[in-house]
């Protein structure tokens, strides 16, 4: 029997939790299997939302206004965390984002506060949920990342794909977090989410870039169920879970000769 860590009665934020799609999808599944969720993001009124989707399902959640990329706010969120509901036990990196311009071509300012956010502001996340989560006897991080930063092929927004490269690596990395303080940190890895906001996205390319696009987008709440078997499973540790569209999500091999 794999051994399994419990979500009902754990406490967890979502970075990202107010938007419509993955992130609300994450919060959403995670309340409705018992835990109290911290939906924390810039956006208010999606957050709100999302608080208020968890009450009608008769879950426990509350919001939390967080930019990711700002460390003073990710140590008040994981406070709030734990004043509001006793601990934190489960972290989930999701927020992301990546609007132009693009490096090399926009300003520093604005490629930098993006690399951030998708590399920066989870590894903050992760290090000040470290102690809560040690405190509480276990706790589990699951880092959302892209295909982005998946392989080698270019791709049109190298400060996103570079930060969900390192994403991805820094979970491997963080494999003896197990042992070591008993935090398990996991990753996947989606392509494209059929979110709103991606179908928005696709409306809005020329034929030629949609012939590029797969037929068979993932529904959010498929992210959601994944989250959820890397919270619950206790066996994983540094593991990666890579799922292009259309096809059947599989676990990255751990590498022989990784330095």
């Amino acid at each position: 029997m794999i051994p399994c860590m419990e979500i009902r009665d754990r406490v967890a934020i979502v970075t990202g939790g107010g938007g419509g799609g993955t992130g609300r999808a994450i919060s959403l599944r995670l309340a409705k299997d018992g835990a109290k969720v911290v939906a924390a993001d810039v956006d208010e009124a999606g957050g709100s939302e999302t608080v208020r989707q968890i009450d009608a399902a008769g879950g426990v959640g509350a919001f939390f206004r967080a930019d990711v990329t700002s460390e003073d706010d990710v140590r008040r969120m994981v406070a709030f965390a734990q004043d509001t509901f006793g601990g934190l036990d489960i972290l989930v990196n999701n927020a992301g984002l990546t609007p132009g311009p693009h490096f090399p071509d926009a300003p520093v300012e604005h490629w930098s506060r993006y690399l951030d956010l998708n590399l920066r502001g989870p590894m903050l996340a992760i290090q000040y949920a470290l102690e809560p989560m040690t405190q509480g006897g276990a706790g589990a991080v699951v880092n959302i990342a892209s295909v982005a930063g998946f392989g080698f092929a270019p791709h049109s927004s190298p400060e996103y794909a570079a930060a969900k490269a390192g994403l991805i690596r820094l979970t491997a990395t963080l494999a003896p977090l197990a042992e070591r303080a008993s935090v398990r940190v996991n990753c996947i890895i989606p392509n494209w989410i059929g979110t709103d906001g991606v179908k928005a996205e696709i409306a809005a390319m020329s034929p030629e870039e949609r012939a590029h696009v797969p037929e068979d987008l993932t529904p959010p709440e498929d992210i959601a169920d994944a989250v959820a078997r890397f919270v619950e499973d206790e066996t994983m540790a540094g593991r990666v879970l890579l799922w292009w569209s259309g096809e059947e999500p599989r676990l990255l091999p751990v590498s022989e000769r990784g330095m």
